[in-house]
């Protein structure tokens, strides 16, 4: 369930700065294959990649977990 929540926010943040997946994870210097497993929700994020990508969005951990 988390990582499914993490998925959608992720991908609606990142659609909010109408951005590409391919685009926004060269932003952060992330691997755009690992990106999309990330926000497709196939993958079991590290903490510092969360924060790599909660940063590249703009907003803070709060903000993103905001609602949970």
């Amino acid at each position: 369930m988390i990582l499914n929540f993490i998925a959608h926010r992720i991908r609606q943040l990142r659609q909010q700065q109408n951005v590409s997946q391919e685009k926004f994870a060269y932003n952060i210097g992330m691997d755009r294959s690992y990106f999309a497993s990330v926000e497709s929700g196939k993958r079991n994020i590290s903490i510092i990649n969360l924060q790599k990508i909660v940063t590249g969005l703009g907003v803070t951990l709060e903000e993103f977990f905001k609602g949970i």
